[in-house]
């Protein structure tokens, strides 16, 4: 059992994270990062660890 913070909202992901919620939606459109919903079927939370693994494939400049 994790003890940390591990789903995160657009923005607290964005923050989290560096990254504009955009591109956070683009990858959740890609089915790259798992998502809880919330009413209405739409996307509240977003799960962490996809985010970091993402974030490991993205060559580095």
């Amino acid at each position: 059992m994790s003890l940390t913070k591990n789903w995160y909202t657009f923005d607290e992901a964005a923050s989290k994270y560096g990254l504009s919620t955009k591109q956070l939606q683009k990858w959740v459109e890609d089915g790259l990062i798992r998502t809880e919903a919330g009413k209405g079927n739409k996307v509240t939370l977003l799960n962490g660890n996809d985010i970091e693994l993402e974030l490991q494939l993205i060559p580095s400049v």
